[in-house]
Order: C-alpha cells, then structure tokens, then sequence
C-alpha cells in the first residue's frame, strides 16, 4: 500500500530466510571480524583478473545461500543485482552460471537497498513467491575503474574510503521456511539528491544528502519517529558521511538516536588506516548478511531500518566536471 510521497507497507508478508557472505582478507580483520565466516585468502583468487575474481566471489556467495537455504536454482524465480564493474559484468556473468531469470540492477553502492525494494515490490504482487538478492565490489577491480591502475601508487586523500571486497545475498520469499526470518515491512524509494559535491574523492559528502532526504521522507510518509528502529543503518557513507548525514538532519529539526550508525564506518578498524571506512556495493549486503542478520536473529534488535547509499558517477563524469549525485533507499526490517 502506498504511503505518502515515496514509501509502501508490504501487505504479505515478506521474509528473509538466509543470508549469506564472502569478505577479504581485510575486511576480515576489521571490527566485524567475528560475524564474517568465509573469508577469501587472495583476493584474485586463481583468476586471471580481478573482475573475474569479484565474478566466483559472487557465485561463491549465491551457492552458500544454497546451501544454508537447502534450495537449488530451480526453486527460484528469479535473481537479482549489481555490482560497481562496467555493464554490472560481475553480477551478468555470475548469472549465466544459474538457469534463474536475471534482473540486473545498478544503483551503485544502494544496489542492495534497490534489490530489496524490487524484489520486496515483486513479491507483494503476487507474480513471485522466492527471489535472490546479491551485490559484490572489489577493491581492486573498482580502483582501476573509477581512480587509478593499482600500479600506479596513487596516494589516498583524508576523505577517502576503501572500496570493500565483499559480496553478500539474502533470499526473499512470501513464505516462513525457517524458523528465524526477519520481515521487510515498509520501503521508501530514494530520489536523486545532488548537492553539487565535485569531489570524486569524497564519496560520503555526495551521499549523505539523499540518506538524509530519503530518512526524512521514510519518516514523514510513515509517520515513524527515528526512535520506532530499534538500529538504522546507512549503507556506505563513512565516518564524514555519517556525520553529515545526522547534521543535515538535525537542520530539518530530526535527531538521531545513538544507535544511529553506518555500514562503511564499522567494517574496518581505525587501525587499519582506510580513513573514512569502508563503501561498495558489497559493503551494506555484506554487513546486514552477517552482522546485522546476526543482531535481528539474536533480538538484540528487532526493528532495523537499512539504508543503502549510492554515488552516481561513472568515470568520465569527474573529468567532465559534472557534480556527483547520490541516491539512498531505506528498507524496514522487523522481527
């Protein structure tokens, strides 16, 4: 049912039954390194490159939601998703190697937030009953795309983040086949939110405005204080994005409770020295797989709203000096 502006609360029900995750090696050693339980030690993994490599991680992580969900590709009406390589190739090729229905999506690091309201939307209309979402990045694969050869040495600016190795899946069924799966109860569908952030280095100050648009939306449609969650997390916006994000919104007179946190800022360490922290668009997949789908299946916490973030750029849009948009997606998840 449609509500407000942007938002729909899910009528069926609509239930994550399994999660599943592969991170790198880093990721592994950063704060969350309890909750990753496959771990890839080379992160070109026996192939000849590294977009290859990000390919079999993400088939990796599809076949491990196989096998925690007791399913096969047949069971399934379709699959979903993305990644950060041209032409999603990473997600494309993945899918050729399961005889499933294929929807490539790309919303850069939301990807997984789009996944979730499509497949959310699908299953409401009754046309499907079992759907795989999937999102992956790679360091190695994403910096020679979007900044430099790795060969090259580049030095990272202070604002920087570090593109996560990482892959995660859920699948979303309108039936309960397992004891434990969270609901997606309600989303609301970002808008396209520039605020003219020209610097390609600085991916949390493009972002942060569409979180705080989309939030403040999700709450007005909804009629939801920040305070229903019992977490909100946003996807990928780092330690300055996150900061952003929670002052652009105490302008519009919201306060954000403490248990208000973002992916990308929890996954490393300080340690670690990646700066702001973590993105990708395997960076909130990853981390609600095994993280937060732990904290929901342990009641630690019961109401989670998810908010994926992503910057619309592609390569040349910075050399053309076009500004960055970003675009944020928010999913609420209840036990």
């Amino acid at each position: 049912m449609k509500k407000g502006k942007q938002s729909v609360i899910f009528q069926k029900d609509i239930f994550i039954n399994d999660a599943a995750s592969y991170v790198g090696k880093r990721e592994s050693e950063g704060n969350l390194r309890d909750y990753f339980q496959n771990v890839l030690q080379d992160d070109l993994m026996k192939e000849k490159s590294y977009e290859l490599a990000e390919t079999k991680m993400q088939k990796m992580t599809v076949e491990k939601l196989f096998e925690v969900s007791g399913k096969t590709a047949k069971d399934f009406d379709c699959i979903m998703g993305g990644d950060l390589q041209n032409q999603i190739f990473a997600t494309s090729f993945c899918a050729r190697e399961f005889d499933i229905p294929f929807f490539g999506l790309y919303g850069a690091c939301s990807t997984f937030g789009e996944g979730l309201c499509a497949g959310g939307l699908f299953i409401e209309s009754g046309n499907f009953k079992n759907i795989i979402v999937v999102t992956s990045s790679h360091f190695s694969s994403a910096e020679r795309n979007y900044r430099f050869p790795l060969e090259l040495g580049n030095q990272r600016t202070p604002l920087s983040q570090w593109t996560v190795t990482a892959s995660g899946a859920v699948t979303l069924s309108d039936e309960k086949y397992k004891d434990f799966a969270p609901k997606i109860t309600a989303i609301t569908v970002g808008k396209v939110v520039d605020f003219g952030v020209t610097d390609a280095n600085n991916m949390g100050a493009a972002m942060a405005p569409a979180a705080a648009d989309t939030l403040k939306t999700h709450f007005s449609d909804l009629s939801r204080s920040p305070d229903y969650y019992d977490a909100i997390f946003t996807g990928d916006l780092g330690i300055f994005g996150h900061e952003l994000c929670a002052h652009l919104l105490s302008n519009d007179g919201i306060t954000m409770p403490k248990t208000f946190s973002d992916c990308g800022k929890i996954i490393f360490s300080e340690k670690q020295k990646v700066f702001m922290g973590g993105s990708g668009a395997g960076c909130s997949s990853a981390v609600f797989a095994s993280y937060l789908f732990e904290l929901l299946r342990k009641n630690e916490i019961k109401k989670l709203l998810l908010v994926p973030t992503g910057a619309l750029l592609n390569k040349d849009s910075p050399l053309q000096k076009q500004s960055i948009p970003g675009i944020a997606h928010a999913v609420s998840i209840e036990v």
